[in-house]
This record gives structure tokens, sequence and C-alpha cells, in this order.
């Protein structure tokens, strides 16, 4: 799947009530996308198209985030994507030291969701199957998973050999550690939580980064499950994935630090990111 034009936001409402389902009744999973106001508001509606084409038996809200904007000048697309039906929460800032600000974003959503079962995208996600994706999402939780991912892909890459070996080391580095080490490696474009133990986590300085929330939720005992179904891919752009053999060896280092600071279950998670 490729990027495309941003669909339109009037077409899509009615897609976001069927998806709602019944308002009186609360959902059976909200949906959690953190939308950067600087380059986020017009591509996130790929995603809530995709989204939209789900046709199961579930009811799912969807919560954005919006965030990173002037204090006073806020976007008109808070409004806009409310009365489209989609759930909006805004802040101007929501940086925190030592914290990535894309995992901080998620906690307003968090909070404000109406179901304990969470899932969480990027908005630059594109998922193919959204039913299969979104049906498989509730039937873990259902069976009392804490945490649940599936396999991350990419679209937009550069056909670069240095490209293409960063993203064959990538999904070869995360098998190692799921299926070796037994470390959870859900990532921040496409994963699903409990809602109250992943607050409680965070609020407790358990949680600073993505990475954090697979052992952590591990730790307590929580179930966890994991599908590599190509059914259930999600997409990530991988706009962002510079090429050359300097700037992969430079990114496989930051990476091995990064993990090893990040991965240990330990209080005050974010006093050793050593993010500023």
């Amino acid at each position: 799947m490729s990027a495309s034009i941003e669909p339109d936001l009037d077409k899509l409402g009615d897609g976001i009530r069927q998806l709602r389902g019944n308002p009186e009744l609360p959902p059976e999973a909200s949906i959690i996308v953190p939308v950067n106001a600087q380059a986020d508001l017009a591509i996130v509606l790929r995603l809530v198209a995709d989204l939209t084409c789900y046709f199961g038996p579930h009811s799912f809200e969807i919560i954005l985030v919006v965030n990173n904007y002037p204090p006073n000048s806020p976007p008109a697309e808070i409004k806009t994507y409310g009365d489209a039906g989609l759930g909006v929460v805004s802040a101007p800032n929501l940086r925190r030291p030592g914290e990535a600000v894309g995992f901080t974003a998620r906690m307003p959503g968090l909070r404000a969701a109406s179901s304990e079962n969470a899932i969480i995208f990027d908005a630059d996600c594109r998922v193919p199957n959204a039913t299969a994706l979104l049906t498989w999402y509730v039937e873990q939780f259902n069976n009392g998973a804490k945490l649940a991912y599936t396999h991350v892909d990419h679209y937009d890459l550069l056909d670069e050999w240095s490209v293409h070996a960063r993203v064959q080391l990538h999904h070869w580095s995360r098998w190692v550690k799921r299926a070796i080490f037994r470390i959870p490696t859900n990532r921040g474009s496409n994963y699903a939580v409990n809602r109250s133990l992943t607050l409680q986590l965070y609020d407790k300085g358990m949680l600073a980064d993505e990475m954090n929330v697979g052992p952590n939720i591990k730790a307590t005992g929580g179930r966890i499950a994991y599908s590599g179904s190509p059914e259930l891919v999600v997409l990530t752009s991988g706009r962002k994935i510079g090429k050359g053999w300097a700037t992969l060896t430079k990114y496989l280092m930051y990476r091995l630090k990064y993990n090893l600071r990040e991965l240990p279950v330990r209080p005050n998670a974010a006093q050793h990111t050593k993010r500023r």
C-alpha cells in the first residue's frame, strides 16, 4: 500500500459513525492516534479511511491526540475532526524530560478512552486489512491479553541497498528479542494494551518509551499475544529512513545502546533514556 491523496473528511463521516456503532453503548475498543499538528493533520485521514473499511461485529471509537502547536493558534482541524465524529484531545505541548514525545502523546488518549481495550497506531500508518486486524485485537482482549501486537512493515521506502539492509536487520533483531530472549517487541505504530494497567505503569514512572511497555507488562504477569500473520500486518512510513552505509552503522550502534538502556524493568524510566 502506498501513500495517496488524503481522503475527504466529509466522505469519511458515515464510515466513522458506522465504526463507532451505537453511541449510547461503550465501544468495545478505543483506537488512539497521536497527531503532530506540524506534520500529521492531513495524513492521519488516510489511516482513518483504512479503519473505516472495517466490516466486523465490533465497535470502535477513534481518538486523535492533536499536539505540537502554538498555544494561541490551535489548528482548525481540532473542531472539524470532532464534528466528523472523531474523538479529539488537544494539547499544545506534551513533551516531558526523558520521554519519547510520541509515546507521551498517547497518554491523554488513554485517559480519555471509553474502553479498557486500547489499540494504538501512529498517524502515518496504513492498515491493509482493518477487519482482520481489529477483530483479532478484540479477540485477544476477550482471551485475557494485556498486550497484543502484530507484524509491522513499511511503505515509501527508498530503493537503496542500505535502506533494505536496515529494514531486514530491524526485522531480524526483533525476531531474536521476541523468539529467543522472550522480550515483547511491540512498537509504537501498532499494538494494543489494557488501558488501566498501562496508565498505572506510566504514572509509577515505569514507562518512558514504547520499548518499556512489553517488558513491564510481562513483569506484571500480564498475558501477551503476537501474530506475524500477513493479513494482520500494519505498514508504517519509511520516508525517514536515511540511505548510506555510514548512516546504517551509526543507527545500529545507537539502537543497540538504546535497547540496553530501555529494556530493563525499573522505576524512573525517563532518567535512563538520555533523551533531552
